[in-house]
């Protein structure tokens, strides 16, 4: 089987790569290496199970079409203009993708093995030849309380995100970073003599931020360094963005309902934001049950769902060490924690939830994807 890598040096794509490396992916197929801007170029990765290779053109169709697998990490645009080309070429080959574009299609399948393998397989017996990884906060959700839908013990969610500024990309990372540096470096003599009040240092970094200029937030459009931003991605022109319509749309997706369905689909709202921090995306969740069972069971099926939770107790020493962005970057963990009964009725759920997006968000899932195409 050969199968073409697409977008692989971006963040998704080296946590992807990193991953298969680590689990010896490499030795079950004949890997291509694609490049959008440096084709002919020799790949510059020494990795086991991989020949010395040149890189081959992205946007050549025709090379394209000689994989078996095309799995891409390079976005949507990329996506959208090669994906109906090397179709219409009649190029029937599988499709592994981590962007939006094809996500609600309906020849596509939406890849999180943990909880849908099943819909995985059936989809694979049918032909269907697409497959994307969901949106990262829906699949660090579903990996944290599947199980609960599984059950059909829910009326409703309604999940308050705090993502990470990797969620954008490296760029956004490095703008994060800079804008910190700016920030410490315009009252770092105050630090050291302490002769400013802290209010005065406070107007200090007020001042600061209101003076980036248009280059210094350029990702962001406003600073994010001691900042939260409540939008991410596109205006849907209904008082929703791009990122919370994904969340009620992807996740009854993935649970084989249609997010159309008013009847049968499961409400899902997400309000979400980004905040400066690095890497891992959080969720505050309230959860409406439909009926009423205890902590223990609630507890004992989201443990018993896959092995990566880490169900985390609800305590203060539990929750600062074991909860946080820190405690899960760079690693599969899916913590779950601050379970408890919430005042509006014994029937509704209280969670914390905490995953690395580009693990479980991005790249995991598409890694497994690909090892149940082999």
């Amino acid at each position: 089987m050969k199968v073409g890598f697409v977008g692989w040096r971006g963040m998704v794509g080296s946590v992807l790569l990193d991953r298969m490396v680590q689990e010896e992916d490499f030795k079950n197929f004949e890997a291509k290496f694609f490049s959008t801007s440096e084709p002919g170029q020799l790949f510059n990765r020494k990795i086991k199970f991989v020949r010395d290779t040149i890189l081959l053109d992205a946007f050549d169709v025709e090379c394209l079409s000689e994989c078996d697998v095309i799995l891409t990490c390079q976005g949507s645009s990329y996506t959208s203009a090669i994906h109906p080309k090397l179709r219409k070429s009649g190029w029937n080959g599988f499709w592994i993708d981590a962007a939006k574009t094809l996500r609600m299609d309906d020849d596509s399948t939406l890849v999180l093995d943990p909880v849908n393998h099943l819909a995985i397989e059936m989809a694979l017996n049918n032909g269907v030849k697409n497959f994307v990884g969901s949106n990262c906060t829906v699949s660090c959700l579903l990996m944290a309380i599947g199980a609960l839908f599984k059950e059909g013990l829910i009326d409703w969610v309604s999940s308050s995100t705090y993502q990470a500024a990797s969620g954008g990309g490296a760029g956004h990372i490095l703008e994060l970073l800079k804008q910190m540096g700016a920030i410490h470096q315009s009252v770092e003599s105050d630090l050291k003599t302490l002769t400013n009040t802290i209010l005065e240092i406070d107007k200090k970094v007020l001042d600061q931020q209101n003076k980036f200029s248009d280059d210094e937030i350029s990702c962001f459009q406003v600073p994010l360094a001691g900042n939260l931003i409540p939008w991410i991605d596109h205006d849907m022109e209904n008082g929703i963005s791009l990122e919370e319509w994904k969340g009620h749309a992807e996740i009854n997706k993935i649970l084989g309902k249609n997010h159309l369905d008013k009847l049968n689909s499961i409400p899902v709202d997400f309000s979400c934001v980004r905040v400066g921090t690095m890497r891992c995306h959080s969720q505050s969740l309230i959860i409406k049950l439909n009926k009423d069972i205890s902590l223990n069971e609630v507890e004992g099926l989201i443990q018993s769902a896959n092995k990566w939770v880490n169900l985390v107790a609800n305590t203060r020493e539990e929750t600062i060490h074991n909860l946080t962005p820190m405690s899960v970057a760079g690693t599969l963990t899916i913590g779950v924690g601050r379970l408890r009964k919430l005042s509006f009725g014994s029937d509704y759920l209280g969670a914390f939830t905490i995953g690395d997006q580009l693990l479980w968000g991005a790249a995991e899932p598409l890694r497994r994807a690909l090892k149940y195409l082999i």
